[in-house]
């Protein structure tokens, strides 16, 4: 199957969220969203690609697939977990109650009920659909406790003394909120309590994540319709310090939160646990239309999330920054292959990485795009970085269709989609330092 490295890619078609997202038996797996039959979103498949190292990639085609009435229409977001050296992937399955009768991929109206199933499998690679698949939670009927269509995407953790769910939701779609269940054996799941912040924070609450790191725990989620601006990407991905109990499963959440990633283009991140016991977040990166390839839809690179009093940081992963592991000169450098610009930027300084514009405004980072992206009506072309606390030392991955700007070791970061950038790098100051990295290839 195909190979990839350092920033995964659709295999062809049409990709979206990250799934399943896990280090198992000396494999990192990430499944994602997949529809296989054309570049656009349609009825949900699992697509599945593996690692040794996060660095190198490789497409081992579908993993799971509509077979059974829960899920006819669609196997939406979820994630895995290991249990006794065996894999057990939770998703959520779809069905259609109106079918589109111009596209069968679709249905009319979000007419369409979600449950949550459950799959396993021996190795991680083999997935028995036709009849390995197990319904753990059926539709919500109680518009009170949440929706029936719209309650998705859940993601499992192992606690002190039994296994934790969590589930995006919403309240008669007019505020997002997480339901909280417990199981002691992954096939009766107790329902146990609720988290919401109101109107203000989205009308349903896609992808959450909640993790522990040694600086506190830390809730990541996609609130659809967050934004209230002109912008067409109105549903965002957010974080917060939270604390959480186990024991009632009630959380706390903060009234202020941060973006995810401040170029606003990532959702529905996935975390897991690496090899070395990191914290490990993978994104899908929205892309506004096809690439002249005839795929749309990639992955951020893995980013170690760590948390330090009430802030969050996303820091390039190890093995991202050491797999960049050869300098060149300045002018040597090729996109198409991918490689890492580093410099400082001093107050109203910028450098044009391929008509691609990072410049400092006071004590922020901000990037234009407006040269190497699409114009329509609502799109995102300036992204800005909050104030900076740690300095204007940046790191930048420079990919055909991705630059990822890494503020001060993830302080923040500014990730963009782009296309028809070029291999000229220019500066505004012309003694300005500049090291590029580029990669050498590694044994797959």
């Amino acid at each position: 199957m195909k190979q990839q490295r350092l920033h995964l890619k659709a295999p062809d078609n049409w990709v979206n969220d990250p799934n399943g997202f896990i280090y198992y038996k000396g494999y990192y797996h990430l499944f994602y969203q997949y529809f296989p039959y054309g570049p656009r979103w349609g009825t949900m498949h699992w697509g599945h690609a593996v690692s040794r190292d996060l660095v190198n990639w490789e497409h081992k085609g579908l993993a799971l697939y509509p077979s059974r009435r829960e899920d006819q229409n669609g196997c939406f977001s979820g994630s895995a977990i290991e249990v006794d050296g065996r894999m057990y992937l939770a998703y959520t399955g779809v069905r259609y109650e109106v079918v589109n009768p111009e596209d069968p991929h679709t249905c009319l109206n979000e007419q369409f009920e979600s449950a949550q199933l459950m799959i396993s499998s021996e190795d991680g690679f083999d997935f028995d659909n036709e009849n390995g698949k197990e319904v753990i939670i059926p539709p919500i009927m109680d518009a009170e406790l949440g929706g029936r269509t719209h309650t998705r995407d859940p993601k499992i953790w192992r606690g002190k003394d039994a296994w934790y769910l969590v589930l995006g939701s919403t309240v008669n779609e007019q505020y997002g909120e997480l339901l909280f269940y417990r199981s002691e054996d992954l096939h009766t799941w107790t329902y146990m309590d609720k988290a919401w912040k109101g109107p203000d924070y989205g009308w349903m609450w896609e992808c959450p994540d909640y993790f522990e790191t040694e600086g506190g725990k830390v809730l990541l989620v996609s609130p659809m319709k967050l934004l209230k601006n002109d912008e067409k990407e109105k549903n965002q991905s957010i974080c917060f310090p939270v604390e959480f109990d186990e024991e009632t499963c009630r959380m706390e959440i903060p009234d202020d939160y941060t973006f995810i990633d401040y170029g606003l283009d990532l959702y529905a991140p996935q975390t897991t646990v690496d090899a070395e016991g990191r914290r490990v977040m993978e994104a899908w990166l929205r892309m506004p239309k096809v690439t002249e390839e005839g795929w749309i839809g990639m992955f951020c690179s893995p980013r170690v999330v760590e948390r330090k009093g009430r802030h969050i940081y996303f820091r390039m992963h190890p093995n991202i920054r050491g797999a960049y592991s050869k300098e060149i000169s300045l002018g040597e450098q090729d996109s198409g292959d991918g490689y890492m610009a580093v410099f400082d930027l001093e107050t109203d300084e910028s450098v044009d990485i391929g008509g691609y514009v990072i410049s400092r405004k006071g004590n922020h980072i901000c990037t234009d795009r407006s040269r190497v992206y699409p114009g329509f009506e609502g799109a995102h072309l300036l992204s800005e970085t909050p104030e900076l606390k740690e300095g204007f030392r940046l790191e930048v991955l420079v990919d055909k269709n991705l630059i990822e700007v890494y503020v001060n070791d993830g302080e923040y970061v500014i990730s963009n989609a782009v296309y028809g950038i070029t291999d000229e790098i220019t500066c505004s100051r012309k003694d300005r330092e500049i090291r590029i990295y580029t990669t050498e290839e590694t044994e797959k």
